[in-house]
């Protein structure tokens, strides 16, 4: 077992004496690395992002943001990281750095003030910038529209529904980044300002190359351990000698334990890189997601080789930040068990089945069946989530209602999803998940009865809507009252039979 490294801006950095429980950003600032800061600690503000290489989606390496704080420094053994001192170029010597371009483009649009966020937007933008296809995707538009609709774009592009700008640039990149002082116009401005990376630019080029490929990991440090295998097998039999041991993949939420509540963990076991839990394939009559796949790889890759998924397709843009999603996994979001996760009723209404492995080999449970209290489930001791199952056909008529203060990057109060097959103005089958409104994620099986084998219509659905508003058992909390809750349980039926009754009965 060699000594753990990290290659930090292009060096090669022991990760001794940092604990197993030591974050990425607290490793960082302890080298020197200030400008990754800590704002939250719970990854909702993005002060800490930096860029990591991962596989790429079309392309062998992809530059990914992710959020320094919830990231444990022995995760990243073997791998490679840019922080925002990295990206600027070195000059000759005695002479000051060349300023990569979407800091220069932050800086001469006023984009920085306090300077505090400052180095998490730029790592974020950074990421966005080196995305594949980013400018070929815009030429594509511009193309379509004309040029002359094009440039109406560019000027009109400070309005509340310009999300893409002229050059491409996703604007929910920067999703997971907040600012307290500048405002986000003149952030905007520049994330839409910056063009393609030119031929010369290192960064650029380092996406032609593999990445790191994942390394075995044994850190033991005050007596607590992290530790990653090469194989599933082994990884299997790990946690049969070590069923207590915290599994981790994206940390997303595990890192929040940490950071918030102080948690500590004698054994902490990561699966993320495992190839066998990272596999996303088609069979004649379901579509398999590793569960160590991230909600990023997912959305990207669904809809090329692998057929679109509608349902997902609307969920993933709603499941908090793109920083997020570039480390949280279905796994993950199952694993924690937690009733108002986004991910369960999507997966409850798509009839899915999770593929359950342990050292004595696997077995599939239906998703409906899976959850046995609050944050309990019929896993057992040992035992790992390998894959998603979506059963094919897929339902023609789907919808995901996400109910939350805030439009984006935001916890539920209340998560619909529906999936309906209506053939000749008639539900011939429905599957309805319901997320925070019971102690677990549930299916809505009596709404579900009311609507299977009957006329898909204002009446049926009125009926239908009074029954949903009774499923589960909401409380009341500082998101939402119960009775909010139940109330909006109904008004989603009652919207999605708005919004399709033209689409069914044309």
């Amino acid at each position: 077992m060699t000594e753990a490294r990290i290659t930090v801006n292009g060096k090669e950095t022991p990760l001794s004496p940092a604990t197993p429980h030591t974050t990425a950003l607290d490793f960082l600032r302890e080298r020197g690395l200030t400008g990754t800061k800590e704002g939250c600690a719970e990854g909702e503000c993005g002060a800490c992002s930096v860029m990591v290489a991962r596989p790429g989606v079309h392309r062998p390496t992809d530059w990914v943001a992710v959020n320094a704080c919830l990231v444990p420094a022995a995760a990243l053994d073997g791998q490679e990281i840019i922080t925002s001192e990295g990206l600027a170029t070195a000059g000759e010597p005695g002479a000051m750095p060349s300023l990569h371009p979407v800091q220069e483009e932050m800086a001469v649009r006023g984009g920085s003030q306090c300077g505090y966020c400052t180095p998490g937007f730029v790592c974020s933008m950074a990421a966005e910038y080196y995305r594949p296809g980013r400018c070929e995707h815009a030429a594509d538009r511009a193309e379509a529209a004309g040029e002359e609709a094009a440039a109406d774009r560019a000027k009109a592009h400070a309005g509340a529904d310009s999300e893409h700008g002229p050059n491409g640039f996703d604007l929910h990149a920067l999703s997971g980044n907040l600012c307290r002082c500048t405002g986000y116009r003149p952030i905007r401005d520049a994330a839409f300002a910056v063009g393609a990376p030119a031929e010369e630019d290192p960064l650029a080029r380092r996406r032609e190359q593999a990445p790191p490929v994942p390394v075995a990991t044994e850190y033991t440090q005050d007596g607590c351990a992290f530790l990653r295998k090469n194989t599933l097998n082994e990884t299997l039999q790990l946690l049969r000698e070590r069923p207590d041991a915290v599994v981790v993949a994206g940390s997303t939420d595990w890192g929040v334990e940490v950071n918030i509540r102080s948690r500590r963990a004698d054994c902490v076991v990561a699966i993320d890189r495992l190839p066998e839990l990272r596999e996303l394939r088609v069979e004649s009559d379901h579509i398999e997601i590793g569960a160590a796949l991230t909600l990023t790889e997912i959305e990207r890759r669904l809809g090329g080789d692998v057929p679109d998924v509608p349902l997902l397709a609307e969920l993933l843009p709603q499941f908090a930040s793109r920083l997020i999603r570039n480390g949280a996994t279905l796994g993950g979001n199952l694993g924690t068990g937690s009733p108002i996760g986004d991910s369960p009723p999507v997966l409850l209404a798509l009839d899915a089945s999770l593929v359950l492995a342990d050292a004595d080999g696997e077995r599939v449970v239906p998703l409906a069946d899976y959850f046995t209290g609050y944050r309990q489930s019929v896993r057992r001791p040992g035992e790992l989530i390998r894959a998603v199952r979506v059963p094919l056909p897929l339902s023609p008529v789907t919808a995901f209602h996400k109910i939350a203060k805030r439009r984006f990057d935001d916890i539920s109060s209340v998560a619909v999803a529906f999936a309906l097959d209506i053939e000749d103005g008639t539900v011939r089958k429905a599957r309805i998940g319901l997320g925070g409104v019971a102690a677990t994620p549930i299916r809505s099986l009596v709404t579900e009865a009311a609507l299977e084998g009957k006329p898909w219509s204002a009446e049926t659905v009125e009926t239908a809507a009074r029954v949903l508003r009774g499923e589960g058992t909401p409380m009341s909390d500082h998101r939402a009252s119960a009775l909010y809750r139940s109330a909006m349980l109904g008004q989603s039926l009652l919207k999605l039979h708005a919004q399709t009754t033209e689409a069914v009965s044309s």
